[in-house]
């Protein structure tokens, strides 16, 4: 998930349709291993009697940090298949922000395994949080000056959809880092 998230950052800096196709490429390869990986998960739940915390607990993390990876390849797929060429500094900065994201959930998984600092998995989920509420003030933002300054329809479209999958892949984020929370509550 983590090298999902530094990727659509890349993605996003392009200056070229090739450089972009080439990290959409490197996504599509990521999202398909993360989803290997969730399915082993699975797959391990099943058949082992022991596991760190509840089954339920980690069938629902695994699930939603794979809604993270798919929405960030959601992204990368609608910039690619509506072919943008104009990149824009709120799009930049929302795929910043998954970035962040997503090294911020990475901390907070790292952490349940041992419990021992459960001040750095909280400080983690806090900032997950506050990323996914300057997202939608970014959103907000992007889509009222689209509105108002786009007057091509298609292109409003476009803009908008890639807006919105970037966005939610941070609410996603925050979906996984309360599943955290709820863990960590339980273990208290």
């Amino acid at each position: 998930m983590q090298e999902g998230g530094k990727a659509i950052n890349e993605l996003v800096k392009c200056s070229t349709h090739e450089e972009r196709f080439k990290w959409f490429r490197e996504i599509e390869r990521i999202e398909h291993v993360g989803d290997e990986i969730t399915h082993e998960i699975f797959t391990e739940l099943g058949k082992n009697f022991i596991t760190p915390f509840d089954r339920e607990d980690i069938h629902r993390l695994v699930t939603s940090i794979d809604d993270v990876l798919d929405y960030i390849h959601g992204s990368s797929k609608r910039i690619e298949l509506y072919k943008l060429t104009e990149i824009t500094s709120d799009t930049v900065k929302l795929a910043e922000l998954i970035q962040t994201g997503t090294a911020e959930l990475r901390r907070a998984v790292l952490e349940l395994k041992n419990m021992k600092k459960m001040r750095d998995i909280t400080d983690a989920l806090v900032r997950i949080n506050s990323i996914e509420n300057h997202a939608d003030d970014i959103f907000d933002h992007a889509v009222a000056q689209l509105f108002e300054q786009e007057k091509d329809a298609v292109k409003i479209i476009k803009l908008k959809e890639v807006l919105s999958a970037l966005e939610t892949a941070t609410d996603k984020c925050e979906d996984a880092a309360n599943v955290i929370e709820s863990i960590v509550v339980k273990m208290a």
